[in-house]
């Protein structure tokens, strides 16, 4: 069956559903889940011509707290200081953090340099006693759980 309906059509429905995911988070729903939190980073991460990494800040009943842009990088790359997380970690009260970023190539598998980074970060947070949940990778349309993976 072909759609009958405009593109403008798709886009004012398309426009809805986001502003509804939005409202469901703002008022601190918990992730509980890697599932949950795939549904949530693609309204708030778009793709960019750049690799932008984000940190969400959750508190001790995992619930959202603040989604910051941290980072920003180049095509195929973001300098990441794990000092700056834990600043600002420190400075929302986190009990909890999720890494996430994207990769513009397309390619939603996580390299040798997102593992290692997961760990400077999570033995950074560590000190201070805020625990990294998961890292996730954004890219041509997957959201992959790095912890789903074993690798945090």
């Amino acid at each position: 069956m072909e759609n009958c309906m405009t593109r403008s059509q798709e886009d004012h429905i398309i426009k809805n559903a986001l502003k509804i995911l939005r409202k469901r988070f703002e008022h601190q729903e918990s992730l509980t889940s890697p599932q949950d939190t795939k549904n949530y980073l693609p309204v708030k991460l778009t793709e960019t011509q750049r690799e932008q990494f984000y940190v969400l800040f959750l508190n001790t009943r995992h619930q959202v707290l603040k989604l910051k842009k941290l980072f920003e990088g180049t095509l195929d790359g973001a300098t990441v200081y794990p000092r700056e997380v834990v600043k600002e970690a420190l400075q929302v009260n986190a009990g909890a953090v999720i890494l996430c970023h994207n990769h513009p190539s397309g390619v939603s598998e996580p390299s040798l340099a997102d593992q290692a980074i997961t760990r400077r970060i999570k033995e950074a947070l560590g000190t201070v006693d805020i625990r990294v949940l998961d890292h996730f990778v954004v890219a041509g349309g997957e959201c992959i759980s790095m912890a789903e993976r074993g690798l945090v």
